[in-house]
């Protein structure tokens, strides 16, 4: 391996804000709002802040999912948030969610507005107020609840460690990449294993655990994130494959994975969902009627 760092870190960190790569303009040390802007409010008792990111496509196909199962009370309305653009660093925005990240939910059911951030914890609180996806006897519960903080807790070696050496950052570190590749096929060989024993993450049924696991490893399944696919040689994990394209013919699945999405096939994107009317025109088509 060749030896390309002649970094020595200073004795005091400070903040060179042309040095995060892609998203350097996004990324701060601190936290807190930089502007005033409230978020909007729709007709419906649950709020979306979101974007269709791995985490936003968690909340989506889960809101879709209930709907599915006959919970009228999942209705919801999906708003944009642009990251790109810093609409997470609204206050409105870090009302909803101080860590300033997206997805974010508000439940206006409840007497005072309650607001619920990080996708895992949406998910439970949305199985837990519908009584769905999440099993009540004790070790399904556990098993499922296992995979979901699974996910939680190694999503940000895939993303912010591989994605971010591998495909965004300014300059590509041979040590970090590889030990980043190293940990994502590990994660997908952990997947693998128990997939191979279960048809889902939790057991015999589909749970929040598929849900939040889907997103991220479904699409590095396919190649779909970093085009890391043949790097990583992900078409081994055949037991991850056959899950991935199992949940990828639910028809909720679908329609979530559209929902707060604004690049790729014109007829895949929803940026805003308010009905299930929304579905049925693509973005860019012009007899889409006016709101």
């Amino acid at each position: 391996m060749e030896d390309s760092s002649t970094y020595t870190p200073p004795a005091v960190w400070t903040w060179n804000k042309g040095s995060g790569g892609r998203f350097a303009n996004i990324n701060r040390p601190i936290a807190g709002p930089t502007h005033d802007k409230q978020l909007p409010v729709g007709q419906h008792p649950l709020q979306l802040y979101s974007l269709a990111t791995p985490n936003g496509v968690k909340v989506t196909v889960m809101l879709e999912e209930l709907l599915a199962l006959g919970h009228a009370g999942a209705e919801y309305d999906a708003w944009l948030i642009k990251i790109n653009e810093g609409d997470q660093f609204g206050s409105g925005f870090v009302g909803a969610n101080p860590n300033s990240k997206i997805p974010a939910l508000v439940d206006h059911s409840e007497p005072t507005p309650l607001r619920v951030f990080e996708s895992g914890a949406i998910l439970v609180y949305l199985a837990e107020k519908f009584g769905a996806l999440l099993p009540t006897e004790r070790a399904k519960r556990a098993e499922c609840l296992a995979w979901l903080f699974w996910q939680m807790g190694s999503a940000p070696y895939l993303g912010g460690g591989f994605g971010h050496f591998y495909a965004y950052a300014p300059t590509k570190i041979e040590y970090a990449i590889d030990r980043f590749a190293m940990e994502a096929k590990r994660q997908m060989d952990v997947l693998d294993r128990r997939l191979a024993e279960s048809p889902y993450l939790g057991g015999d049924d589909y749970t929040i655990a598929d849900i939040a696991v889907w997103p991220w490893y479904g699409a590095l399944a396919k190649g779909l994130v970093y085009e890391a696919g043949e790097f990583l040689q992900v078409k081994d994990y055949t037991h991850v494959q056959r899950w991935t394209d199992r949940i990828a013919e639910r028809p909720a699945v679908q329609r979530g994975r559209r929902v707060n999405r604004t690049w790729g096939d014109p007829a895949s994107q929803v940026p805003e969902r308010h009905s299930a009317a929304d579905f049925d025109w693509p973005v860019a088509s012009p007899e889409k009627p006016a709101a």
